[in-house]
């Protein structure tokens, strides 16, 4: 950052009064400009044995398979932010929301958060962000073509709660990965 968003005087990079870290300051108008993580909003469709994914028609990870789900937008809840990037990506509806997996990635400063929800109809198609929707049933998932890892950790505890028909939120942190993909999400 160069500049203030609210006067456009260049900024400085210091520690503010009663603070303890690093901030963009404005010593002009003394706005304190925080960054904060991004939170990614998501759901794990669920159609009888089958879930919905999405291939992604935009960068990063064009063509590979997702979850739907994406950054929430002020002034929503997390789970509207689910229910619209769903209704966005796979033009789908979701009922019966219950939140399941919550991922902290620090290194790139992002929370995801995904839902179990289910398929309110199978009227779904492909959104203005997918190339491609569909429903996979456990063995049919394409497990290499995962587009990001906290996609990859859901489904793994989906499948394996279904088992028991028991379903815990969990959190985790999950670590960088070694993928070759700087900023992307993981």
């Amino acid at each position: 950052m160069k500049f203030c968003s609210q006067c456009a005087h260049p900024v400085s990079q210091l520690v503010p009064e009663g603070d303890n870290r690093l901030r963009f300051v404005c010593e002009h108008c003394h706005c304190i400009h925080y960054q904060n993580p991004n939170i990614v909003a998501g759901c794990l469709p669920i159609w009888g044995d089958q879930v919905l994914l999405c291939r992604r028609a935009i960068e990063p990870r064009y063509g590979f398979w997702t979850l739907p789900a994406g950054f929430m937008e002020n002034g929503e809840t997390l789970e509207q932010a689910a229910c619209r990037e769903t209704d966005e990506e796979a033009c789908a509806r979701v009922r019966d929301l219950a939140l399941y997996t919550l991922f902290d990635l620090p290194h790139i400063s992002q929370v995801h958060v995904f839902f179990r929800a289910t398929l309110a109809d199978l009227d779904f198609a492909v959104g203005s962000e997918s190339l491609e929707t569909r429903l996979f049933k456990e063995s049919e998932i394409p497990w290499s073509d995962l587009a990001f890892p906290t996609v990859g950790r859901t489904l793994e505890c989906y499948f394996a709660d279904r088992l028991g028909d028991h379903y815990p939120v969990r959190n985790e942190s999950l670590p960088p990965l070694l993928t070759g993909l700087p900023g992307s999400p993981t």
